[in-house]
């Protein structure tokens, strides 16, 4: 394709929203004019999904719940009164909250104030604080952030380590949740908003900058709606079947983390078994990223030569740095490389057939973060309708934590199994039939070797011909 027609896509398809500064190109994606009959028709669905979302339909049949991390930014939209009030003064609490850590009159036992803060999640109610903490924070931050998102012991004293001696002073924060909101769209609600806010970010503005996003992609008009065209560009590329991956290429420090944040966003919330009809489908798009211009060392090479199984998405940062720009040779910035090596890495891919979407945004800021955010909910939400999925639950999750309490039940068994016997101790399968579980002996294997390969859980191994003729004793 000639630069003159790239042009012409350019401005034909490019989304502009000069008030917030946001722009999506997805001219690179090699779509059509307009969406066919048939998925016209499957948006019309869509858009009023979308609305009957937000008016309180039933969205999650599994658990019979409403979805509203919508309202969350726009309170006026709930469907009752008391869900509005309950969304208005969770967040004056917050506010207060903070203020009382911030000034000082709410501290720690024996100590001035607290310096830190300490979030304990995992999944959705991690990666969000992680992202807009990363995003967001400076060196200025009135408290530090650091997580707990794992049950990895060695990953738990590495925290407390850094912590070391400012642990008395540090605030920790355990994840609540309403059952409206799901883990992976809990960001601003209390789960996000309580963290950021100690750390002192602006979590109106995030609140504002999502509610902005949202007034745009509630327009019932793909061209004119930028979370229907980032769905029509996914469908397109995966041809409704997620054939194609998303890559997340944020050129900026800052948002290194969005693409963590997305992966499970978008794969949680998409990747589906069955349809709504009960139908299989094996739905989903994977979603793997680093930042810019890193990955021009990385694995650019077998986006742009490789497999063309993707579909590469780059984050635009308008503005460099606070400050004046500083020349490293004359006219020419640090951001002036950064830009170049965008463009230039967006040309190489599509000179050899790989597409590509942009979106550019002003800066990094808590408005920035909240329009990011609400865009890629709602074109999470809008695709899911169009593949006719359930985007709201993840009963694969819900699989893999009840195969874990199997596990641990197991694990009981074993170590009573291990008391019986004695001295004698036993096989992992004579210990898995004593068990009551014979057909388990794989999964009694790990758990004995797990327990004998840690100091202090009480079971001492001693090896035989094979790694499966090994005797398990309980230490006496």
């Amino acid at each position: 394709m000639d630069s003159r027609t790239l042009w012409n896509r350019y401005r034909a398809f490019l989304y502009d929203d000069p008030k917030l500064g946001f722009r999506l190109d997805v001219s690179r994606m090699d779509l059509p004019e307009a969406p066919d009959d048939g998925l016209a028709a499957a948006f019309g669905r869509a858009f009023r999904a979308m609305d009957d979302l937000e008016r309180g339909a039933i969205a999650n049949p599994d658990e019979k719940r409403m979805v509203g991390h919508y309202w969350l930014r726009s309170p006026d939209r709930a469907p009752t009164k008391e869900i509005r009030d309950a969304i208005e003064k969770t967040l004056a609490r917050i506010l207060a909250f903070a203020h009382d850590v911030h000034r000082g009159s709410l501290k720690p036992p024996g100590r001035e104030r607290f310096t830190d803060v300490l979030t304990i999640g995992i999944g959705g109610s991690a990666l969000g604080p992680q992202f807009v903490a990363d995003a967001l924070g400076s060196i200025a931050d009135t408290l530090h952030p650091c997580f707990l998102d794992n049950t990895d012991p060695d990953g738990i004293d590495r925290v407390l380590a850094r912590l070391g001696t400012k642990l008395p002073s540090t605030m920790v924060v355990v994840i609540p949740m309403w059952d409206w909101v799901g883990g992976r769209t809990s960001e601003l609600s209390a789960v996000g908003l309580v963290p950021a806010a100690l750390q002192g970010i602006d979590v109106t503005a995030m609140l504002s900058g999502a509610a902005a996003m949202d007034a745009l992609t509630r327009t019932p008009e793909v061209r004119r709606n930028p979370a229907a065209l980032l769905a029509w560009a996914w469908h397109h590329a995966g041809s409704g079947r997620g054939t194609k991956d998303m890559v997340i290429l944020p050129y900026k420090d800052r948002l290194a983390l969005f693409s963590r944040y997305l992966q499970q966003l978008v794969m949680e919330s998409l990747g589906k078994e069955r349809d709504l009809d009960g139908n299989v489908v094996h739905q989903g798009i994977a979603v793997y990223g680093n930042k810019g211009s890193t990955d021009q060392h990385a694995y650019v090479q077998q986006l742009r030569d490789g497999v063309p199984n993707f579909f590469a998405t780059f984050v635009e940062v308008a503005k460099d740095r606070d400050g004046s720009a500083l020349e490293i040779e004359p006219g020419i910035t640090c951001g002036d490389y950064l830009s170049g090596f965008l463009q230039g890495t967006r040309r190489a891919l599509h000179d050899n057939g790989r597409g590509s979407v942009t979106i550019t945004v002003p800066d990094v800021s808590p408005h920035t973060v909240g329009m990011l955010i609400a865009l890629y909910e709602r074109a999470v939400g809008l695709y899911a309708s169009l593949v006719n999925i359930n985007a709201y639950h993840q009963p694969g999750v819900e699989a893999g934590k009840k195969a874990a309490a199997s596990v641990l039940a197991l694990q009981s068994k074993l170590v009573a199994a291990l008391a019986a016997r004695g001295a004698a101790g036993g096989t992992v399968e004579q210990l898995a039939a004593d068990a009551g579980s014979p057909d388990e002996a794989e999964t009694a294997f790990k758990i004995l070797e797990h327990l004998a390969a840690n100091p202090g859980r009480g079971v001492v191994k001693t090896a035989g011909k094979t790694p499966f003729d090994a005797i398990y004793r309980g230490r006496e």
